[in-house]
């Protein structure tokens, strides 16, 4: 009976220390914990298949959250049930053991529903508050706020009329394409 961690992230950007680190508090080993980062938008997860080939009877999978292990009910019913049914057990730090039982089927199924309910909630309520902007703020607009022309930028483009984008890309430690963006709202901002 092994026990094997799984941690995930759902963006290049976000840290899996925190995972791995509460995986690690609980007794298992680095050797047995698996991790990746994937976006949201694709179900295919290569490091978690490996884990599900290995896993056999008796042998438990720990997440920190349920929702490391699918986003809707439906995805985490198709990975829990199979595995269950074969006797690999689940333990979901925040909530604790889900296991083949018809008590450990019940809480699972009943979780996994409320958890989804919950990020619609959030979509939901995320959605109500633009609406309310966008009737009740005259100045209101989704999206990244205007980038500011700091000093920094202001001397790219300076230098800029006199080099190609290339040498001052290089020159300021700056991409091409976000000198090509101060270039446009400078340019922009005094017509």
């Amino acid at each position: 009976m092994t026990e094997y961690g799984y941690a995930r992230v759902s963006t290049k950007g976000q840290s899996l220390d925190d995972q791995i680190s509460q995986l690690k508090e609980v007794g298992i080993s680095s050797s047995n914990i698996y991790s990746e980062k994937f976006t949201g938008t694709t179900i295919k997860r290569s490091v978690f298949d490996e884990l599900t080939s290995k896993v056999k009877n008796g042998d438990t999978i720990t997440v920190t959250k349920l929702d490391r292990l699918a986003r809707n009910t439906r995805e985490a019913l198709n990975i829990l049930d199979p595995l269950m049914s074969q006797g690999v057990k689940f333990n979901v730090l925040n909530i604790g053991m889900l296991e083949n039982s018809t008590i450990g089927r019940l809480v699972k199924t009943i979780l996994l529903a409320v958890a989804e309910m919950e990020r619609d909630m959030i979509v939901d309520r995320t959605q109500e508050g633009k609406r309310y902007a966008r009737l009740h703020k005259k100045d209101y607009h989704e999206g990244r706020p205007k980038r500011m022309i700091t000093p920094h930028y202001q001397a790219a483009y300076d230098y800029l009329l006199g080099h190609t984008y290339t040498d001052t890309a290089r020159a300021f430690n700056i991409s091409v394409s976000t000198l090509q963006r101060i270039k446009k709202q400078i340019e922009k901002s005094v017509s």
